[in-house]
């Protein structure tokens, strides 16, 4: 597994720099543009999402998949390349047409940041990340998120300095992310060489596309819908808070995230006998890091939110704990999805579970947001996480040994809870919040490095280990 940590620590790098930047941004943006300002981000990106998604078309998992496939043969791969983009650029096009229409005709008063959103939308007719996830080429996405993401941070602050600079903020992140889209096309002519493709080549992949785009649909329900509820049935201050605790809870989700992007394609290439083995490991490196990350913030996220949002964002915290359940959930289906489902072509499997997710979670959002704003947002997410997961376990339940991957993950739970205690008993003795959170976060991470030192040093990064 050394070359395929490399990748995960390549796309973990990805990920992070994709919630990195903004994570940076957020205490300033917090305080400058306030509650409100964020709920209105937030619920207008929410609304040009939904028509991201459908010009993407679930080309992400499917165009990843089916290049790793043929990345050994350069003309297939080429031929594969262009059939699958330029359904991706119809789709595109038809959305773009079809968000100018809804923007025009539809009554809101925050329109101008709506129409600067359409930015977001025009990045995806560039968006080829799915093309080097399959070639396992992760190191040239972090170097244009590196660049570009950093330069976005230094635009913030030089450019947003009052309330009234909510469009700028837009402007910047929605820029950002065109610009890093189009930087991949430089490198794409040394992967392939130009193929003609016909029509029918080109609408051959819709019906799988379409298939695995179910399921993005499902998972936006509740990931993103919850937003677009909030703003509808609450309002945006609520949607500011609950916005800021997703801030904080996409990061440990970016891990997850990555180590699945990294996994695919690995495992769509793999062999059968590799599977228990490529499983057994993957879901046990994505609890090494998850489950300490769940434990860390269960102790540290009041502290974290006071200091990092600012006062005003009073129910950051509470939500931030709420929702930490869905993390153990989602590091469990990312491995089932991108370890088994995915590259087995367990399609139907993938969407009936995240239909399900779906389905509970809009009903119980329709029952909660109205009574309880944020936190009845809450119960819909942590409720569909665990429908999807258990879904997913029921059904692999005769294919995937779970009973011998929970069980070698005591370990990692035991350790963890180690260092929760350290974290606690820093809170028992440091009154200074600052210093306390800092010490709280440094022992943290030494406590436990120091448990995991030979699985880091030998295991992870595969350094020799020495003879006797």
């Amino acid at each position: 597994m050394k070359s395929t940590n490399k990748n995960f620590l390549y796309n973990v790098l990805y990920q992070v720099f994709v919630f990195i930047i903004p994570l940076i941004s957020t205490p300033y943006i917090s305080r400058v543009l306030g509650v409100n300002n964020v709920g209105i981000y937030s619920y207008t990106y929410s609304i040009v999402y939904y028509f991201m998604l459908a010009a993407m078309l679930g080309i992400n998992n499917y165009g990843a998949r089916e290049i790793a496939k043929v990345s050994s043969d350069k003309r297939k791969m080429s031929k594969k390349f262009f059939s699958i983009y330029f359904l991706q650029l119809f789709c595109s096009s038809i959305m773009l047409i079809a968000f100018i229409l809804f923007s025009l005709v539809m009554n809101y008063e925050n329109k101008n940041i709506l129409y600067i959103q359409i930015i977001f939308l025009i990045s995806c007719v560039f968006d080829i990340n799915w093309f080097f996830f399959g070639l396992e080429k992760f190191k040239i996405t972090i170097s244009r998120n590196l660049i570009i993401k950093i330069l976005s941070l230094i635009a913030i602050f030089i450019f947003v300095k009052t309330s009234n600079d909510l469009w700028i903020y837009t402007l910047i992140m929605s820029g950002s992310t065109l610009i890093s889209q189009i930087y991949l096309w430089i490198f794409v002519g040394k992967e392939i060489q130009y193929e003609k493709v016909t029509t029918k080549e080109v609408f051959s992949h819709l019906p799988q596309c379409l298939i695995l785009f179910i399921p993005v649909i499902a998972y936006s329900i509740y990931r993103i819908m919850d937003k677009t509820m909030i703003g509808a049935l609450a309002n945006t201050v609520e949607l500011g808070n609950y916005e800021s605790a997703e801030k904080i809870i996409n990061i440990p989700i970016s891990f997850i995230t990555a180590l699945g992007t990294v996994m695919m394609p690995h495992m769509a290439k793999a062999k059968q006998e590799n599977f228990k083995e490529n499983i057994n490991s993957t879901f046990y490196l994505c609890s090494f890091f998850i489950i300490p990350m769940v434990v860390g913030l269960l102790f540290i996220s009041k502290d974290f939110t006071r200091l990092f949002f600012g006062e005003e964002y009073t129910k950051t915290a509470a939500i931030i704990v709420f929702l930490l359940p869905t993390l153990l959930c989602s590091a469990m289906t990312n491995v089932i999805r991108s370890n088994f489902l995915i590259p087995k072509s367990e399609d139907k499997i993938y969407v009936a579970s995240t239909i399900w997710g779906a389905a509970i979670n809009l009903i119980l959002n329709l029952i909660f947001i109205s009574r309880y704003g944020a936190y009845g947002a809450c119960i819909g997410t942590v409720a569909a996480e665990f429908t999807v997961m258990f879904y997913q376990i029921w059904k692999t339940r005769k294919s995937i040994e779970y009973f011998s991957m929970i069980k070698n993950i005591f370990p990692i739970i035991a350790k963890s809870i180690v260092m929760g205690g350290v974290i606690f008993i820093v809170s028992l003795v440091v009154e200074n919040m600052v210093t306390r959170l800092v010490l709280q976060i440094i022992l943290a991470v030494l406590t436990y490095f120091v448990l995991n030192e030979n699985y880091i040093i030998y295991d992870f990064l595969g350094k020799t280990r020495k003879q006797k």
